[in-house]
């Protein structure tokens, strides 16, 4: 029973991580085209809906740490997941001005791709049972990047 159960966790998982991953691909790859085709200006309006989407899926790695599906400490997962929801509900969705901003870009680029590493390396330790080194090297070096950037512009918003 244990390892059925221990199954049925990994399986639940990788459809997560991969499920939120390709909603974080739709936000980069509409933010991207947008920003090419019709300016900065257009880009919120774009991802709008896919953003929320992929910011609000994150409330269940509230619960799966809750429940005890993955190790993160809800301290530390709380915070992060609340003030993503801040931004994205409580100062993009409620606040029309700053939708066009420049940083505004800026922010969801940074987002999307941070969020495509994190997402692609535990959807493929829970996949595969580990994550390729070169996605080790892209998680822990790249993505203290993109959430400074990130940061910055969450600064700008408050």
């Amino acid at each position: 029973m244990a390892a059925f159960l221990s199954l049925l966790r990994r399986l639940y998982l990788t459809l997560y991580n991969w499920t939120v991953f390709l909603g974080w691909f739709q936000v980069l790859h509409l933010a991207v085209k947008t920003l090419r085709e019709g300016g900065h200006e257009q880009v919120y309006k774009t991802v709008e809906r896919p953003l929320q989407l992929a910011q609000t899926a994150a409330v269940l790695e509230i619960l799966h740490g809750l429940v005890g599906l993955v190790r993160s400490p809800i301290s530390a997962t709380l915070p992060q997941i609340g003030s993503r929801l801040y931004l994205t509900w409580g100062i993009l969705w409620s606040f029309s001005q700053v939708q066009s901003h420049i940083l505004v870009t800026s922010l969801v680029i940074s987002w999307s791709i941070t969020e495509l590493i994190r997402y692609s390396f535990f959807g493929m330790k829970e996949a595969l049972g580990f994550a390729p080194s070169w996605l080790l090297w892209l998680r822990y070096r790249l993505c203290d990047l993109c959430p400074l950037a990130g940061m910055r512009m969450m600064g700008f918003f408050h």
